[in-house]
């Protein structure tokens, strides 16, 4: 057990996030200032396969994620029983789904969980206060964005959130929609750069000179893990790590030419469940950075689950 678990004035609590792609569960003990993480786990059930087309959560998926979450829940209770509150909330696919209703109602009576669903304007605020709660604070403006399964939220602000909105556009939403092959085509790829940038001109952001790029989950994480050439997930290597656009650009030259196969293979720490949809997050971000004209940005491993747990300690 966690020497935190047990002082006196520590809350330990758990948070799990229902992505389009993972599900992801962190435990944490806060004594009222500071997150101290004890566990942070991660599968890849993809919930969210085919719902850009279908609206529909197929069977196999949620049963996937419920299996997902029953493993979690053995983790809480054999190695936190201390824990006094599970946060669980979901996103871009349930939120996407006409049979949400159905999902929530399953995954309370499988596991006695209850499900927040967040809107997307949520899903950004949770983004950007945990996001910062894993980074040494940053002077200045910061822009954090968070490109998931089926949506990717942007958070603008300095120690207040100022903006925020939601794109429907994501890592497995844009493979679904664009990159057919494994691997795409130039042609793929040109169309789906060209998706990203109407996607992006729906809603423009007015930001400050020195603005900070913050980027979160898993396609930066995971590009951030190749790039510093780690073997192992290290959190405190990843967190604060920069990632610039000619560095990106260069990592999306080398992946127009992996299959889901090869790039698994070759770094199956953080590319298992992530290979076929990888290559579309890169671009989804390359889009971005070339919108507002960055020149690098800033890795942090903080998240929806981190802000979930901040937001819940402040009540």
């Amino acid at each position: 057990m966690d020497c935190y678990s047990s002082q006196k004035g520590y809350s330990v609590k758990a948070a799990i996030d229902i992505g389009t792609n993972t599900t992801l569960l962190l435990v944490a003990a806060n004594d009222g200032q500071s997150l101290k993480i004890l566990e942070s786990q991660q599968q890849t059930p993809r919930l969210g396969a085919g719902v850009d087309e279908s609206k529909v959560l197929s069977k196999k998926a949620m049963k996937r994620v419920i299996a997902s979450l029953k493993e979690f829940l053995k983790i809480i209770n054999n190695k936190y029983p201390e824990v006094d509150n599970i946060f669980v909330t979901a996103t871009s696919a349930v939120r996407d789904a006409n049979n949400r209703a159905t999902f929530i109602d399953l995954v309370e009576q499988e596991t006695g969980l209850q499900i927040q669903l967040l809107s997307g304007d949520e899903e950004a605020q949770y983004t950007f206060l945990g996001a910062q709660s894993m980074l040494d604070d940053i002077a200045g403006p910061k822009m954090i964005i968070d490109i998931g399964g089926g949506s990717t939220e942007i958070a603008y602000g300095d120690e207040q959130l100022q903006d925020r909105y939601s794109y429907d556009m994501g890592c497995v939403r844009f493979t679904e929609r664009f990159l057919k092959d494994d691997s795409p085509t130039n042609t793929q790829i040109e169309q789906c750069r060209g998706a990203i940038k109407s996607v992006l001109a729906e809603y423009g952001f007015d930001i400050a000179d020195q603005t900070t790029l913050v980027g979160v989950a898993g396609t930066v994480t995971s590009l951030a893990f190749i790039d510093l050439g780690l073997s192992a997930y290290d959190p405190k290597a990843l967190s604060g790590h920069i990632i610039t656009k000619d560095g990106l650009k260069e990592h999306i030259e080398r992946f127009c030419d992996f299959n889901s196969n090869r790039i698994e293979q070759e770094y199956p720490t953080v590319m298992k469940g992530r290979g076929d949809i990888f290559l579309a997050g890169l671009l989804i971000l390359e889009g971005f950075m070339q919108e507002y004209s960055f020149e690098h940005l800033i890795t942090s491993t903080g998240g929806i689950r981190h802000g979930t747990l901040n937001i819940n300690t402040e009540k």
